[in-house]
């Protein structure tokens, strides 16, 4: 909490929820959806986070009760192999995965993360931001490693 509270209110918060065991409760889960401005999210946590809180309602209808109840500006629905959503209030993108050759998972939502954050600091629209970060995670999972070097048709997207 102390953390978040010294942070400045102008302060860009994403969180990226990563529920893992029982490393979590349900009043810190809040807490966070409460300060947060962006909150990443996959297919499994949006069941573990509608158990917690009791809802029900498909993937998509849960991410739009998260959304609206804590006032985040975007959440983003990753599905694996399904695809992806990023939801606003007003605009809401959905993009399926690439088929490609896994090598490793690893670093894959974070760095779909990373990129959509980044483009979308840089002034880009929602889909053009998701359709980066699709295919920038689709570039890592093809590599060994969660920090693979990207590729140049992807940097400079960056600039």
């Amino acid at each position: 909490h102390t953390f978040l509270d010294a942070m400045p209110k102008d302060s860009l918060k994403i969180f990226d929820i990563n529920l893992r065991l029982h490393y979590y409760t349900k009043e810190v889960i809040e807490f966070s959806l409460e300060k947060a401005h962006i909150l990443k999210i996959n297919d499994e946590e949006v069941v573990k986070i509608a158990q917690l809180f009791g809802w029900e309602g498909t993937e998509k209808e849960i991410c739009k009760q998260l959304l609206s109840k804590y006032q985040l500006d975007i959440l983003i629905l990753t599905k694996g192999t399904e695809g992806s959503w990023v939801l606003t209030p007003k605009e809401e993108s959905f993009l399926p995965t690439p088929k490609i050759t896994i090598a490793d998972t690893v670093g894959a939502g974070d760095s779909f993360t990373a990129a959509f954050i980044a483009s979308h600091l840089h002034g880009r629209c929602l889909v053009a931001s998701h359709q980066l970060a699709v295919e920038v995670s689709a570039y890592v999972c093809q590599q060994h490693g969660a920090m693979p070097r990207l590729a140049d048709a992807h940097l400079e997207l960056f600039k």
